[in-house]
This record gives structure tokens, C-alpha cells and sequence, in this order.
């Protein structure tokens, strides 16, 4: 547009307006008249922008310690794939997981506030470079204080805490999320389970913090489809065929977690009173993480991206709801 052009226009605008205050006419019509002087230049002129997707929630079957060293084990590129796709299609804004290894109290629960987090090296009898592993990371004091809120709107208890990371997170991120060839260059806060077995309370916390992922939060839960530690030397003193109840209470997990979401809280539960229960899970600290995961993910389907059996161990891996497009 020319200067003079340019001029013309202004001088229009004056004489508009000026015209419009001296008539008796109303605020409506004057808005009216105006509006085609006081809308923007650009096409879009939509205050709000687009609604972000919500990115997927996980479950990771972590495995042991011995999981990132281990570079022959069928779970090894497994994880290192979920972690690509973690990082490279959904791009989270930040990461929150709850890990079988870390229960809070039986009606509260704990959120790292750390800023950075050493690692716990929660195992024994290991080799010395074990516990030598680093893991580096970042936390976020702001996000755990939101969760805290979060659980509070949903009447749960919560105190924020200084702790560092278990090898329920640690171990199995440091395949997925390896700091040399994927890191996760965004924050990672961790927080507890209850210090119970109640699938119902697992799944109210998921649901109570589900509303990160409409701040492009990814959810992770970390624990195992199945996990005997008892029965582990069946691993070692045999060949590594999966035992029976591994097989049936992999499967029945499996198609609980991908049942309809209107019905998938009661599948789920209903699994944890199978008479297989108990000897995939003599303890179900690590089945409650997919308890958790299933709450947050509300009303999006789970789908079991990847299993494998393993003597009393099951591998199963989860997502649920769809990847960006």
C-alpha cells in the first residue's frame, strides 16, 4: 500500500468516526459501523489456539537391574523403540512415572519435589559396576507441587519429599531413554504408589493426575505383567520356558486392559482374583503401576504393544491412546 493510499485510509477513518460521534445514534451501531476499521489484518482471528493432543499413556515391564546391560535379551530394542517413540513422535513436556518399587503411605502419597535425583540402588548381590550406573535427569519442583494439588482436588493425601530414583525407573530408562544415543531432555518426576493392593484406589490415582497430559505430560506406569521372584530359578535352573501361570495371567491381563474403558476397571480387578493371581503376583506391587496407567488414561483404549514370557517373568508392554500424527 502506498503512503498515499495509506494516508487516504486514516483520514476515512477519522471522518467516520468523527461523523458517528455526532449522530444520535447508539453504542451498538457505532460498534457496529467501526468494526470493519478495527479488525486485524491477519485471516485468523481466533484468540485461543488448537487444542493439544493428548499423548499416550505407558506401561513399561521394566525387568531388573540387569535389563541395561543386557543387550541380547528380547526386551532390550523393545524398550529402546517405545523410548524413540516417546521422544521423537510425542515430544512430552515432561514425564511423571510411578514405579513398583516406591509405595508411599496406605492413604497418602509421596511426590519427589528433588530438583535433580540421585539413583537408589535397590538391590543385592549384585556386580560392583551395578552400582556404579548413573543416570542423569532433571526434576520439576513446580510439577510436583501441581500434583500434589491435583491429588488433593481428588481427596488423596500427598507430601512432597526428597528421594532419589529407583531402579524401577532408573534400570529400565536407561535403555528406552539411553542419556548417549535418546535422552530425555525434559523433566522427570517420580511419583509413589499407595502402600497397598487395592486396584480401585491405583486407578483413582491415575485418574486424578490424568489431567497432565493436557499439558503434554506423558504418564508412565513401571512395573511387570509378571513378576514371581520366588519362582525365578525356574529361570536359571531350566531352559526359560515361560511356567503355565505366566502364560494365563499375561493373556488375562491383556484382555482386560483392552477391554471397552467403560469396563476395563472392573476387568481389571476382576483379574487380580484369578486363582493364577497369586503366583504371578505374590506380591502386587508390580501390577499396581497398570492400574495406575489405566486410570490415567480415562477414556482411551489400552493396547499390549509387545510381550514376552520368561520363566515366572511376563514382559508385557502397554499404551494407551493414539500417537500424534
Amino acid at each position: 500500500m502506498s503512503w498515499l493510499s495509506s494516508r487516504s485510509l486514516a483520514l476515512a477513518s477519522v471522518a467516520v468516526v468523527l461523523a458517528l460521534l455526532l449522530s444520535p445514534i447508539s453504542l451498538t451501531d457505532i460498534a457496529a459501523k467501526t468494526a470493519p476499521f478495527l479488525q486485524p489484518s491477519c485471516s485468523n482471528t481466533s484468540s485461543s489456539a488448537a487444542p493439544m493432543a493428548k499423548p499416550p499413556v505407558y506401561f513399561f515391564s521394566h525387568g531388573g537391574p540387569t535389563v541395561q546391560y543386557d543387550t541380547k535379551h528380547a526386551a532390550y530394542p523393545v524398550l529402546q523403540q517405545i523410548g524413540r517413540e516417546i521422544t521423537q513422535k510425542v515430544k512430552p513436556k515432561a514425564v511423571v512415572v510411578f514405579s513398583a518399587h516406591w509405595q508411599g503411605a496406605r492413604d497418602e502419597i509421596y511426590v519427589n519435589k528433588d530438583e535433580q535425583a540421585d539413583l537408589i540402588y535397590d538391590f543385592y548381590g549384585f556386580p560392583d559396576h551395578y552400582y556404579q550406573a548413573k543416570y542423569p535427569n532433571k526434576g520439576d519442583a513446580q510439577l510436583a507441587s501441581r500434583i500434589m494439588v491435583m491429588l488433593s482436588e481428588a481427596g488423596i493425601a500427598s507430601r512432597g519429599v526428597s528421594r532419589g530414583l529407583d531402579h524401577g525407573v532408573w534400570s529400565g530408562f536407561s535403555v528406552a531413554f539411553d542419556p548417549e544415543t535418546n535422552p530425555l531432555n525434559v523433566p522427570l518426576v517420580q511419583v509413589s504408589l499407595f502402600k497397598s493392593e487395592s486396584p480401585s484406589a491405583h486407578y483413582a490415582l491415575g485418574r486424578a493426575v490424568s489431567a497432565l497430559r493436557d499439558e503434554g505430560i506423558v504418564i508412565i506406569g513401571a512395573g511387570m505383567s509378571v513378576h514371581n521372584l520366588r519362582d525365578l530359578h525356574s529361570l536359571f535352573d531350566g531352559d526359560g520356558a515361560p511356567l503355565p501361570y505366566t502364560v494365563s495371567f499375561d493373556n488375562a491381563l491383556r484382555e482386560a486392559v483392552e477391554a471397552d474403558p467403560e469396563e476395563r476397571e472392573d476387568k481389571m480387578a476382576a483379574v487380580c482374583k484369578r486363582p493364577d493371581a497369586r503366583q504371578a503376583h505374590p506380591y502386587m506391587d508390580h501390577l499396581m503401576p497398570v492400574f495406575v496407567a489405566a486410570g490415567a488414561a480415562y477414556e482411551d483404549r489400552g493396547k499390549q504393544t509387545w510381550t514376552f514370557h520368561e520363566g515366572s517373568m511376563g514382559w508385557a508392554q502397554y499404551r494407551f491412546g493414539e500417537l500424534p500424527q
